[in-house]
């Protein structure tokens, strides 16, 4: 499978994924990994990014209000157009268009960083999206991105709860299995509870790399590794979202900026 086929895949989703995000379904993005993404960033005013496969743009949004002048790309043409319509009605200045991240329609060391919220683990050939993100920086520029770790969420895995529901261990596997092109089929947890019958489950497709795979990657494309975080919820959080509880046990996300 490549990054067409992939996003024929996304492109699919887009619509249930955008009405369901906005509506606050999805509880690790607004209130654990967005939040400790942007805390994690270096400051942005007055730079010019990039955000690589945004989306519906929720999360190229929350840079531009860094005051972060943007460009954002993803390779589904519905995502974009809901990117765009969100943009007219609340203007942040930034800029959409439907383009793939192994083929950036940007001229050489274009701008001064780049972020890539949950997108790279969903383009196949990822050796080309950090050679692309690599070339439109310019000198001393950094990207930022999260993915699921690696570790926690390979091609096995399993929660293991208590009587009270409540996860004490997560068991995984065939972390070192070649799964890449296998769909995977899920829906936002919030939605499993009575209505589920009324919403399309996503089908997402897989591109397991293990740890070294992302750290070799990087250091083949140029990069420098910058900064490694694992975000995980405090209680209060957990308090409000309990459906974040899991993350307390195993680290759900990887996030790392790299500089060039």
């Amino acid at each position: 499978m490549d990054h067409v086929a992939a996003g024929e895949y996304w492109n699919a989703n887009a619509e249930a994924w955008t009405r369901l995000a906005r509506a606050g379904h999805d509880v690790f993005r607004d209130h654990l990994n967005t939040p400790a993404f942007l805390a994690m960033m270096p400051p942005t005013e007055g730079l010019r990014g990039l955000d690589i496969g945004c989306g519906e743009g929720h999360n190229t949004r929350q840079v531009a209000k860094r005051c972060a002048k943007m460009d954002a790309i993803d390779i589904s043409s519905v995502f974009i157009r809901h990117s765009h319509a969100e943009e007219v009605r609340a203007p942040l200045g930034i800029t959409y268009q439907v383009a793939s991240a192994v083929e950036l329609p940007f001229a050489d060391a274009t701008f001064d960083f780049a972020t890539a919220f949950m997108s790279l683990m969903d383009v196949p050939e990822t050796e080309r999206v950090l050679a692309e993100a690599h070339r439109v920086l310019r000198p001393g520029g950094f990207l930022q991105f999260s993915i699921l770790h690696p570790c926690f969420n390979p091609p096995h895995r399993r929660n293991c709860r208590d009587e009270d529901r409540i996860t004490y261990a997560v068991e995984v596997g065939d972390y070192f299995i070649d799964a890449r092109g296998r769909i995977d089929e899920w829906i936002f947890a919030t939605e499993q509870q009575g209505s589920r019958e009324r919403q399309p489950t996503f089908r997402v497709p897989r591109f397991h790399r293990p740890l070294h795979e992302w750290f070799n990657l990087l250091i083949a494309a140029g990069f420098t590794i910058e900064a490694v975080a694992e975000p995980r919820p405090d209680d209060e959080t957990v308090a409000q979202w309990h459906r974040l509880q899991e993350a307390q046990v195993i680290a759900y996300f990887l996030h790392l900026r790299v500089r060039k």
